[in-house]
């Protein structure tokens, strides 16, 4: 059956009646309607919305109807609009524009089905059956071409797109790709012929509101005589929202992150989960906010100059200020606490409290990987006093989760800020505790000498506390460090503490790491007995607290060392024993250097197409870790053995 009605939906300004008119001429053009188009403007989201009442005189006129022609009565003008459409033969498209109520069009739409209806509205007309085409915005490519198209039809020779290619992407990416913002930049551009766009993108920047900036500049109105300005048009869409929905929509915009889970919007929100659901499928259907699918789950995602204006609305009385203010505390709590659980999780061992709600790790991964990005933001919220101590206990509980993925940049980024905000409270546990976190997290990076620093830092402030456990952790770190900065003796020294420490505490676990790396060190000195002997110290104390990963470990350590020895054979069955447990764990970084280690085996016994094949099953690994330069490295040792 054919598709009477379409209805172009989408937020103010993202280009709906720009688009029916367009396809319209097309239609047109094609023939597709010999009689013609009929175009009626609603002004559904003005002061004053345009009712059925006065459509319907605006569509006599352009069916010819007026002056002693108009019937006198309003149910004799719809009569006799519908009697004229039911007798024209002639296939008419109608658009009912900017329509916000069905009662706006109901009684507009034309009683045959020879005749098509096309409605643009912000809100979905979801009381009639029609074709959805849901507006999203530009992409960046379509944003900088109408921004280019716009200065070159004002003057054919403005070189500024080509001159700044980068300046244009990004004042692009600052108006959101919203066709609105687009066309008013080009214009203001257009205006401010002798300047670069560099400083247009330098005053959004610096305002931190492209609203403010845009708007301040507009002038004029578009080809529908419609003002082209951008803070009315959100302006209008929320003072029409009922009190909850408004309510959710200005708490959002300070959620941080791209898009929010329908959970953490019902800890900000204090709201159930159901209840939050309802509200933001009321708010998607306005073209408020925008559905995704990530991982399984629906979140929630606000166009960007959306967020800025609800960012606005809360900042604008100490009563929306307090009330974003408890938003942020209830929403960060949440972040806390299930960080907090995730990473229980991936630190467990057997005879450990089970963690709340994560069943196993590939569920606290899961969780974490879906709330990175709140959850590293969240944590620069600890610059502001309120949310400091929540907020450096959530960072220092992100630590594990993004050295595992290898987010070192959020990493860095996170740790230091908890080492600041903690510094400023004075709580030298929890500072110490974030240097560590930081020297870590350099260290991974490759960052050696800056993590020697922080460990140093991190070790002082422990041993000044007198806290035997974590100045035991703190020389274990510093010892790390210092074997790759190549002072291997005073690393040995430095493990050798760690591990007397963690003896005389009888932390069976953390002595075994401590032997580990121990081991690790005296390899490099050229003490391989001896190495082997830490590292089998460490193999069973693993095995004896359950703790799978650092067996891997122990495995991985012990082969590379039985390498060193030249006891082949010993050394490929314990790199297998680790590339299991590796496996096991989808730890891709360290199985690939196990196959490295396997390679590597394989080439000194002048195995070579093993030595290749173990080399290539490593760039693979490596890729699934997301290390492109371990990858490469191995993939041009296996090339050299083609």
């Amino acid at each position: 059956m054919a598709v009477l009605i379409f209805a172009v939906t989408g937020m103010g300004g993202i280009g709906k009646t720009a688009l029916a008119v367009e396809a319209a001429h097309r239609a047109c053009g094609e023939g597709w309607f010999p009689g013609g188009t009929l175009f009626v403007d609603l002004r559904g989201y003005d002061e004053n919305p345009v009712t059925a009442d006065q459509a319907v005189l605006a569509l006599l006129d352009a069916l010819g109807v007026r002056g002693p022609d108009l019937p006198s009565t309003v149910a004799r003008q719809y009569d006799a609009y519908r009697g004229i459409l039911a007798g024209r033969q002639e296939r008419t498209l109608l658009i009912l524009d900017n329509a916000s109520d069905p009662g706006q069009f109901l009684d507009l739409l034309p009683g045959s089905d020879r005749h098509r209806v096309l409605i643009t509205s912000r809100d979905r007309p979801d009381a009639l059956p029609v074709r959805l085409i849901d507006l999203e915005t530009l992409t960046p490519e379509d944003s900088v071409a109408l921004v280019t198209r716009a200065l070159r039809d004002t003057d054919e020779r403005d070189d500024r797109p080509a001159r700044e290619a980068d300046a244009i992407r990004e004042l692009a990416f600052l108006c959101g790709h919203l066709p609105l913002a687009l066309r008013i930049a080009a214009a203001m551009l257009s205006r401010r012929r002798p300047r670069e766009i560099a400083s247009l993108v330098n005053e959004i920047k610096e305002a931190g509101d492209p609203t403010v900036v845009l708007d301040k500049g507009s002038r004029g109105t578009d080809q529908y005589g419609r003002s082209l300005t951008l803070r009315p048009v959100l302006q209008t869409s929320y003072h029409r929202l009922p009190s909850d929905q408004a309510r959710l929509l200005r708490l959002l915009a300070l959620a941080p992150g791209a898009d929010t889970s329908t959970e953490a919007v019902a800890a900000l929100t204090d709201l159930g989960v159901d209840a939050a659901m309802v509200l933001l499928e009321d708010l998607a259907a306005a073209s408020l906010v925008t559905p995704v699918s990530a991982g399984g789950e629906v979140r929630w995602r606000l166009h960007d100059l959306v967020r800025a204006f609800g960012v606005g609305v809360v900042a604008g009385d100490a009563v929306s200020r307090e009330e974003g203010a408890a938003a942020q505390e209830r929403l960060l709590w949440f972040y806390w606490r299930w960080a907090d659980a995730a990473d229980d999780r991936l630190r467990w061992l057997p005879g450990m409290a089970e963690p709340e709600r994560f069943a196993d790790r590939a569920q606290a991964l899961a969780w974490l990987d879906r709330e990175r990005a709140g959850l590293v933001a969240a944590v620069q919220w600890a610059s502001d006093e309120r949310y400091r101590q929540r907020a450096v206990w959530l960072a220092l509980h992100l630590d594990e989760y993004l050295r595992w993925r290898r987010y070192f940049d959020d990493a860095v980024t996170v740790a230091r800020t908890a080492r600041d905000a903690a510094h400023r409270a004075q709580d030298p546990q929890a500072e110490a505790a974030a240097w560590t976190c930081l020297g870590s997290a350099l260290d991974d990076a490759g960052r050696v000498e800056e993590a020697l620093d922080a460990y140093i830092r991190a070790r002082d402030l422990h041993q000044t506390a007198g806290d035997r456990y974590d100045t035991a952790m703190a020389w274990n770190n510093l010892g790390i460090a210092l074997r790759k900065a190549g002072q291997v003796e005073e690393a040995i020294d430095a493990h050798t503490r760690a591990r007397d420490l963690y003896q005389a505490a009888g932390l069976h676990h953390r002595e075994g790491a401590a032997w580990n790396n121990l081991g690790i060190a005296l390899r490099e000195a050229g003490r391989v007995e001896e190495a082997i002997d830490a590292h089998i110290r460490d193999r069973d104390m693993c095995q004896a607290t359950g703790d799978r990963h650092g067996e891997g470990k122990a495995w991985h350590n012990l082969g590379a060392s039985l390498r060193a020895s030249d006891r082949a054979a010993e050394a490929i069955e314990a790199y297998a024993k680790a590339l299991e447990i590796y496996q096991e764990f989808e730890d891709w970084f360290w199985a690939g250097h196990a196959f490295v280690g396997l390679a590597s085996v394989h080439y000194s016994s002048d195995r070579l197409p093993e030595a290749r094949a173990r080399y290539l099953q490593a760039a693979e690994a490596f890729t699934r870790a997301n290390a492109p330069t371990e990858a490469a490295n191995a993939q041009s040792a296996a090339d050299t053995l083609t």
